[in-house]
């Protein structure tokens, strides 16, 4: 009883009465939530903390290992530096594909491919029989070109299907071949392309993920039990998270205009006064796990 009274204190459940110090009173749970809400935060900036300083530790042992010794390019994994060498590459193993493509395409394309190479690449693999399953935003259902771009896709015979967020931008050729941006938080025009079959395997998984839980194109947008469909459910994880409009319009791939008239209508639905408080009371009411509050 002891132990598990301390627990509740310790996560600021209870605390000692004004009255008689000895004793213990509840805590409002609005309060007791908020305050649990500020420490997870809290500790998710001090874990990213050591992360960006553990990360700048190895930057720079992986400096002073590439000046004592020269580079080597493990045999899975080929960087192709440019445009023109990246959409080679792209070219090349979408031709010689035999049975399917899976690809992710983000608002902003990260590898350095034109629409046009895109296109002609896709209706040729299709005329030979190659199952194309591709996954855009959801953004696109409101981008009149994207989505008649999308349906011209589909028209050819690939499955298109669309969710709230992509990791990133990737082609998965035969399930032995990916190919993904170098850098995908940079501007770098390179490319890697992985062979290996257990990387391979794990950006398949992703992208099965992904797949599964993204919603066809032409369908309705599925809403959860307190009608959020992905994409606000999306918009909130990264209000309540912290972020900025236009980290949130980035990320979603809509204008900044869409992202504050999203978040002003959420904050609007939970009466709620900030980001913050509209974080505490979408995990008090359902809307949000505790675990969905992550670093933007």
């Amino acid at each position: 009883m002891h132990d598990a009274l301390g627990e509740l204190a310790r996560m600021s459940l209870l605390q000692p009465s004004t009255r008689e110090p000895q004793s213990l009173r509840p805590v409002h749970p609005e309060a007791a939530l908020q305050a649990l809400v500020a420490r997870r935060q809290a500790e998710f900036a001090r874990m990213q903390q050591e992360l960006e300083e553990g990360k700048a530790a190895v930057a720079m042992l992986l400096a002073e290992h590439a000046e004592l010794n020269p580079p080597v390019q493990a045999p899975d994994v080929e960087y192709v530096e440019g445009a023109d060498e990246v959409e080679a590459r792209l070219r090349d193993l979408t031709n010689a594909s035999r049975w399917e493509v899976c690809a992710f395409v983000p608002a902003q394309s990260q590898l350095p491919l034109s629409s046009e190479s895109g296109e002609m690449l896709q209706a040729h693999a299709i005329e030979r029989g190659v199952r194309y399953r591709t996954v855009f935003l959801d953004s696109i259902r409101n981008n009149q070109p994207a989505l008649e771009h999308a349906q011209w896709l589909m028209a050819l015979g690939t499955e298109v299907r669309t969710a709230p967020l992509l990791p990133l931008q990737l082609f998965i050729i035969d399930r032995a071949h990916a190919l993904v941006p170098a850098d995908p938080g940079g501007a770098s025009e390179a490319a890697a392309m992985v062979s290996s079959a257990g990387m391979v395997t794990a950006l398949l998984a992703l992208f099965q993920s992904t797949w599964n839980g993204a919603a066809p194109l032409g369908g309705p947008r599925r809403r959860d039990g307190d009608g959020l469909c992905p994409q606000r459910k999306q918009v909130l994880r990264l209000l309540a998270s912290g972020c900025t409009d236009d980290v949130i319009a980035r990320r979603l791939g809509v204008s900044i205009r869409t992202a504050r008239r999203v978040a002003s209508d959420l904050l609007s639905r939970l009466n709620a006064r900030s980001r913050f408080q509209a974080g505490a009371r979408a995990v008090a009411c359902g809307w949000l796990d505790v675990d969905d509050l992550d670093m933007c």
